[in-house]
This record gives structure tokens, sequence and C-alpha cells, in this order.
């Protein structure tokens, strides 16, 4: 792609959207594996499918449905993307990061990713939810990589705090209040689609990671480059390969999302009204 070709891709699926909707988000919310309904939560304003936003990527993986689905939720304007876009879907990685750039065009200050993992830390178990504190990237492609954006930020964008102090520790006291077990720690993104072997779970535990999935991380560095506020809550829907006594299926991994889905929806929910 040529200088900057990837925003202005950005811009023309902006335009399709302002064709719909001149709706302005204040809040951004991707819904992972399992958690699909959440949106019958929200006070729907409207609903835009993927396929009506010419060269907008199509979600292909099971249990995501591609839409969004926008209006309120506790008198927060947001808009819920129903069904993210994975790598390994086969779409170059700034596709894969183009809904989190649209919808900060569209007006989001805040981005709200949550997904399903496989937990490594020996502590978490099935069913566990972790507010992501931090992230290993080496193992899927940086979304930054190419001409940078300068509309969206900065060359070199410091990774520190990419997940946002403050609204972490409102989802930390949000889980306390609502007797939520919330764990915390670092999750690593792989490409997938294959799940992890047994060695490569050893090799990930030893280099600091908590939970393992094929999503999030890309997004949340093309979010937080681009001056979105991120908060991310991972949902263990099974323990990683090798800590697991039993094959991993993708059907389980739907499963133990609509298992936890009730909690998942209340600590995602209660914490929006506080943000």
């Amino acid at each position: 792609m040529g200088e900057n070709a990837v925003y202005e891709k950005v811009k023309r699926c902006l335009a399709e959207v302002r064709k719909i909707t001149d709706f302005e988000p204040e809040i951004a919310l991707t819904l992972g594996s399992g958690l699909g309904d959440f949106a019958d939560n929200i006070e729907v304003g409207g609903v835009i499918n993927y396929s009506d936003i010419e060269g907008f990527p199509v979600s292909t993986a099971p249990g995501h449905a591609g839409q969004f689905i926008y209006g309120t939720l506790g008198g927060k304007k947001i808009i819920c993307m129903k069904g993210r876009v994975h790598y390994y879907e086969g779409y170059p990685v700034t596709d894969v990061v183009l809904p989190a750039r649209l919808m900060k065009l569209m007006g989001a200050k805040i981005l709200f990713l949550t997904n399903a993992s496989g937990g490594i830390n020996p502590t978490f178990k099935a069913g566990d939810f972790m507010l992501l504190t931090d992230h290993i990237s080496s193992f899927a492609p940086n979304p930054l990589i190419g001409p940078n954006i300068n509309e969206f930020g900065v060359r070199f964008p410091d990774m520190t705090h990419v997940y946002d102090v403050e609204l972490s520790d409102i989802i930390r006291k949000t889980a306390a209040e609502d007797g939520i077990d919330l764990k915390e720690g670092v999750y690593l993104q792989t490409t997938g689609p294959s799940y992890e072997s047994p060695a490569e779970i050893q090799m990930f535990k030893k280099l600091g990671a908590d939970a393992v999935g094929m999503s999030t991380v890309v997004e949340a560095i093309a979010a937080h480059h681009a001056g979105l506020r991120v908060v991310a809550v991972s949902c263990v829907s099974n323990m990683a390969a090798g800590i697991s006594p039993t094959l991993l299926t993708e059907e389980e991994v739907l499963e133990a999302g609509r298992a936890a889905a009730p909690m998942f929806k209340k600590l995602v929910i209660d914490s929006i009204h506080k943000f």
C-alpha cells in the first residue's frame, strides 16, 4: 500500500458509516467469544452490518456476528462491536485494527476490549476474569508497521501504560463491589488459528504471560497509538495446552463464554456506568 493508503481506507469506511448515521460514541466496546448477546443490554439507536460498509473486513469466526450496535448504556453513548476480526481469518493486520480506528474517528474516547483466553497462570481456572495490566505482542505482527499515520499518533508510541490506569482501577473497584474475583495479569497474543502447543505454553509462562489468545493486543496497540484510552478484560475460557488435562476445542471456548457471560456482562455494564 502507498503512503497513508491505510488511513484513506479508514476514512472511506467512516464516509460509508456517515451515510447511515451521524452517531458519535463516547465509548467503544469490542465483544469477545461468547459475549455476542451483550448488546441486548444497550438501548439500541441503530445497527450497522459490517457488510454494509464497503471495504470493511467481515468477521468469519464462530460466535462473532459481524455488526456494530450503537445507542446508550447507563446514559453513555456507546458503540459495540458484535464480532471482531482476527488476523487468522486472513486479513492484513491493518484491517484487523481498522474497526478500532474507525470507532476513534466516529468520536470514541475509550476502547473497552474483551476476549476469551487460555489460562497459563496456575492460580487461574476456567471461568475466571482477568484484567489486562500489560501484554506481550512479540508473536503477532505490529499493526503500526508501514508509513506512520500522523493523524493518529507518533511514529514510535510509548507502550508503558497501554491499559489505562484510571479505567483499570474502576474495573477493580466494580469487581469488588459485585463480588467478582477479578484476576490480573499479562496477556499474550498469538496469530492462531491453531491452539498453542504445550511447549509453547511453557515458553509463554517463562516469558511472564498469564493468559494467551488470538486477539486484542494488535487492537490495543493501534488504539493507544491513536489516543484512545484502552482497557481490557479477558474471560479465561479454558486452561491452556499442557495445563489443561483435556484437548482444546472451539465449543469449549464458546460454552465457557456463555457460562461466564452473566457475570461478565454485569462487570462490563457496572464499569461503563462509572467511566
